[in-house]
């Protein structure tokens, strides 16, 4: 077959640049490029479509078309959408319906070779995939990687303030690409049985999909790469990561406590991610003191509590409440920190601290799915992660009830010290989950399985267009009406 996976926002290239530097270049494009490449592998043809940037500060970007080294059936396809620099994703709508389509469109055509089926990602790949299709009847899959509703959710939006968050962040149109999306797409594409339920069942899309029907959806989890991550693995950063994680453990601890294990936190700076609540289990629990001590690894900044011109606004509000934890309750020499800057260097890491009998712990306050937890697993670190969301499907066997993982209350401080004192108190316990993390990565959790569940849904999807609920008339309408929008998201 021949695949198009459309993903406007952020970009692609063979050097991956600005993946983690930049709010558009995070996990969704790491997603596209490695389930891409897991299809390509197993002979297809495939296209990841996105946007041209001919931009001085975006050099990586202008050619219309680029190749991933090994991959000769894939390919980065550059189309041109508005102005030619750099757009963040909430500016791309007004482009999207009326110059990034209909360029698609007008590429494939001098090609002379469309593609069998369409797969979209996140919003404005969604929207553009449903006017693709009603254009020319090419069926497309549409993986929403997150929802709007969530999102407003999460930011505490009100009818008094729904207003300043939409110039933000343009909830009218991102929820009516939505709505279009799931109901025009073939099968709509899920990581969870929790994100299916939960995100498409929200009452802001009543009327869009019927998250009951079964035809619709697909649960295809996303997978490690184990050519990185697996525990059997070495890469050349391998042997600098590990002295150097051993040359902070020697700057920030004193003598007597250099050889405890670890509690690596290794998210990004924010406050979702709940670094505050493990530094407060952590005072709290003197048995955890007694065991181990913490590791904060980010990206760029060795000393992230001396350097907090580096990071943003919300990003040094999160070091800050971090170190007045660590000021009152006198932590200093029982935490390290230290810079991971690649995928490599963290494998690397995950593998050093295996080594060093130490445990992975994400204590988020909600995540999605959680692939971060996998990797570690794959590398052979136990782990000990947030209850809430995607891990406690990813963590444990339904049918079985085996643990794979220690499931904790992201804002219980008690419970997030109990979950860490399983592995760390129990030698034979840290050595079970050792090999059954491993085990479930290599069984369950693959971009190949990833790839193979998407040829699945595609072979399988339909080409039917089911009614249009009122809100909108046609997927070309710009955005919901803001008085619309406010009366239902609030009423339903």
């Amino acid at each position: 077959m021949h695949i198009s996976f459309l993903n406007p926002q952020g970009n692609f290239d063979p050097a991956d640049s600005y993946w983690s530097q930049h709010p558009d270049f995070g996990g969704q494009l790491v997603y596209v490029k490695e389930v891409a490449a897991a299809i390509a592998r197993q002979g297809h043809r495939v296209d990841i479509v996105t946007l041209q940037i001919i931009d001085p500060d975006w050099p990586e970007f202008a050619s219309p078309q680029d190749f991933y080294a090994g991959h000769d059936n894939l390919r980065i396809v550059r189309i041109p959408c508005g102005p030619q620099g750099f757009l963040r994703k909430e500016d791309l709508w007004p482009f999207l319906g009326t110059e990034w389509a209909p360029n698609i469109l007008a590429f494939y055509e001098k090609e002379g070779r469309p593609p069998d089926a369409f797969t979209a990602h996140y919003a404005d790949g969604g929207l553009v995939g449903a006017l693709l299709k009603r254009r020319t009847d090419i069926p497309f899959t549409f993986t929403g990687h997150s929802l709007g509703a969530q999102k407003m959710d999460k930011l505490g939006v009100t009818p008094d303030n729904l207003e300043a968050f939409d110039r933000r962040y343009h909830f009218r149109q991102r929820l009516l690409a939505e709505r279009v999306a799931m109901n025009r797409a073939g099968v709509i594409i899920t990581s969870t049985r929790q994100e299916r339920r939960e995100q498409y069942a929200h009452p802001a899309y009543a009327g869009a999909v019927d998250v009951t029907d079964d035809r619709r959806f697909r649960i295809i989890p996303p997978g490690v790469n184990l050519a990185i991550f697996a525990a059997d693995v070495r890469n050349e950063q391998e042997a600098a990561t590990h002295a150097h994680i051993e040359a902070m453990i020697t700057r920030d601890l004193p003598p007597e406590r250099r050889d405890l294990p670890l509690i690596l936190a290794s998210s990004r700076l924010d406050a979702k991610k709940n670094h505050i609540g493990l530094l407060k289990a952590f005072a709290r629990s003197s048995a955890l003191q007694a065991r181990a001590n913490l590791a904060i690894a980010v990206r760029g900044a060795e000393k992230p509590f001396l350097q907090l011109d580096r990071f943003t606004p919300d990003e040094q509000a999160v070091l800050r409440a971090c170190k007045e934890i660590l000021d009152q309750n006198q932590l200093w020499g029982k935490i390290t920190t230290f810079s991971l800057n690649s995928q490599q260097a963290l494998a690397a890491a995950y593998r050093y601290l295996t080594r060093r009998r130490s445990i992975f712990c994400l204590p988020a306050l909600y995540e999605p799915f959680g692939l971060a937890p996998l990797e570690a697993m794959a590398a052979g670190l136990p782990v000990v992660v947030t209850r809430n969301g995607g891990p406690s499907e990813s963590l444990r066997d339904a049918a079985t009830g085996e643990r794979f993982g220690i499931l904790i209350d992201p804002s219980d401080s008690q419970d997030i010290a109990r979950g860490l004192l399983i592995p760390l108190q129990n030698a034979p316990e840290w050595q079970r989950l050792h090999e059954a993390g491993m085990r479930r990565v290599h069984e369950r959790y693959t971009w190949e399985q990833t790839g193979h569940g998407y040829l699945t849904a595609i072979r399988d999807m339909q080409k039917r267009i089911e009614p249009i609920h009122p809100w909108f008339t046609h997927p070309d309408a710009s955005a919901i009406p803001l008085s619309l929008l406010k009366e239902r998201y609030f009423k339903l």
